[in-house]
C-alpha cells in the first residue's frame, strides 16, 4: 500500500480510501465487516463515510452506515488502526429528517451531528470532520452553469460561522481535523482565510468527483490543492460504476445503484457510453483492468491524496483495491487523454 500525507496534520492515509456507502442498503452489516477485514489486511487505513449514509438517502437509511462501523469498531478493537473521515450533512436537499431540514451549518448543527455521529460510531473522536456539501448554493452534483442570483454578500460570513462551530469542535478533542466536500475554489480559498485571519483550524483535504468521466477538478481546484496543500479526497473514480461497463446500452442490472436509485444521475448523459467504451478500448490495447486503470489514473495525480473506493461485492473490492499495484506508462495515459481531449468531461 502507498500512504501519502493529509494536508499539513502530519497524518500518513492509504492512497487507497475504502468507501462504505452501501452499507446498510445495497449491503449488510457482516459485509461491511467483511469489506472492512479485508481492506485493513491490505493496508488500507482510511475509511470515508458520512451521517446522511447509506445510500441513496432514505429516513429509515439515515445513520446506518456510521452505526455499522460502530459496530466493527467494538467488535474488531481496531479503532487505533483507521483513520477515520465523516461528514455533515449540509442543506437539506430533500432530506427533511436530517435536523428538521434546516438548512444553516451553525453551531447548534455541528454540535447535534457531531454527537450522533460520535454516538452511532462508538468512538470519541473523528480524525476527519467534513462539510458535505456548502451551504450556499454552488453547480455541485452535476448541476451545469453557476445558479443565478446566489451571491448573498453573506457567504463568508456563514463560512465563518461553520469553521468557529467546528473549531469548539476540535478543541473538545471530538474531532481533529476538519475537511470539505463538493466545494469550489472561491469556497477553499475563503475556508483558508479564515484559518489564516482568526487562528482557526485549517482545511486539511478536498473531497470532489474525479474520474475519467469528470476531470473538473483540473480546471482551478489542481492548483489549489498543490499551492494551498489541500489534497483531493477524490470520489466516484468509477463513475458511480458506470466505467466497468454494466450500463451500457441502457441495462441496469437489478440490486445496481442506477436499479435502486430513483434519484437523478450526473451519469445519464448522451455521450457516456460513447467514453466508457473509448476508455474500454485503451485498457483493451495494454490489457488491463479498465476499472483498475480508472483508479490508477487517478493514483498518479500529483494533487491527489487519496482515492475512495467502494464496492458492494468481495470480488470488486478486492480488484479495486489491487489497482494500488498498477502503475500507468506514457503510453496509456497519453490514450487516455486522446479520449479525454475528443469526449471532455461527459458527466460534469
Amino acid at each position: 500500500m502507498e500512504y501519502r500525507k493529509l494536508g499539513l496534520t502530519g497524518l500518513d492515509v492509504s492512497v487507497i480510501c475504502l468507501g462504505t456507502m452501501t452499507w446498510g442498503q445495497q449491503n449488510t452489516l457482516e459485509e461491511g465487516a467483511e469489506q472492512m477485514d479485508y481492506a485493513v489486511s491490505q493496508g488500507v487505513n482510511f475509511f470515508d463515510t458520512a451521517e446522511m449514509y447509506a445510500v441513496p438517502p432514505t429516513e429509515k437509511s439515515y445513520g446506518k452506515t456510521e452505526e455499522i462501523i460502530g459496530a466493527w469498531f467494538k467488535k474488531s478493537g481496531k479503532r487505533k488502526d483507521v483513520i477515520l473521515a465523516t461528514k455533515i450533512a449540509g442543506p437539506a436537499q430533500g432530506m427533511p429528517w436530517v435536523r428538521k431540514g434546516k438548512v444553516e451549518l451553525d453551531k447548534a448543527a455541528v454540535d447535534e451531528a457531531v454527537d450522533g455521529s460520535l454516538r452511532r460510531l462508538q468512538t470519541d473522536y473523528i480524525d476527519l470532520y467534513q462539510v458535505h456539501w456548502p451551504q450556499r448554493r454552488v453547480n455541485s452534483f452535476g448541476i451545469l452553469g453557476y445558479p443565478e442570483h446566489s451571491v448573498s454578500g453573506r457567504e463568508s460570513d456563514e463560512i465563518l460561522t461553520t469553521l468557529e462551530a467546528l473549531s469548539a469542535q476540535v478543541k473538545a478533542g471530538k474531532i481533529r481535523h476538519i475537511g470539505l466536500s463538493n466545494e469550489t475554489p472561491w469556497g477553499v480559498m475563503t475556508w483558508l482565510k479564515h484559518h489564516a485571519v482568526k487562528n482557526l483550524p485549517r482545511v486539511a483535504s478536498i473531497q470532489n468527483p474525479y474520474s475519467f468521466l469528470n476531470r473538473s477538478f483540473e480546471v482551478g481546484l489542481a492548483e489549489m490543492a498543490m499551492q494551498e496543500k489541500v489534497g483531493l479526497l477524490a470520489y466516484a473514480p468509477l463513475g458511480a460504476g458506470t466505467l466497468s461497463g454494466k450500463y451500457l446500452d441502457g441495462k441496469v442490472p437489478k440490486g445496481s445503484r442506477w436499479d435502486i436509485d430513483s434519484r437523478v444521475s450526473r451519469y445519464k448523459r448522451p455521450k457516456l457510453d460513447e467514453a466508457v467504451r473509448a476508455y474500454h478500448a485503451v485498457a483493451a490495447k495494454y490489457n488491463l483492468s479498465p476499472t483498475q486503470m480508472a483508479i490508477a489514473f487517478c493514483n498518479r495525480q500529483p494533487f491527489l491524496t487519496a482515492t475512495i473506493i467502494g464496492a458492494t461485492a468481495m470480488e470488486q473490492l478486492k480488484s479495486n483495491i489491487a489497482a494500488v499495484d498498477v502503475k500507468l506508462n506514457d503510453d496509456v495515459v497519453n490514450d487516455i487523454n486522446a479520449v479525454h481531449a475528443l469526449i471532455s468531461n461527459p458527466c460534469p
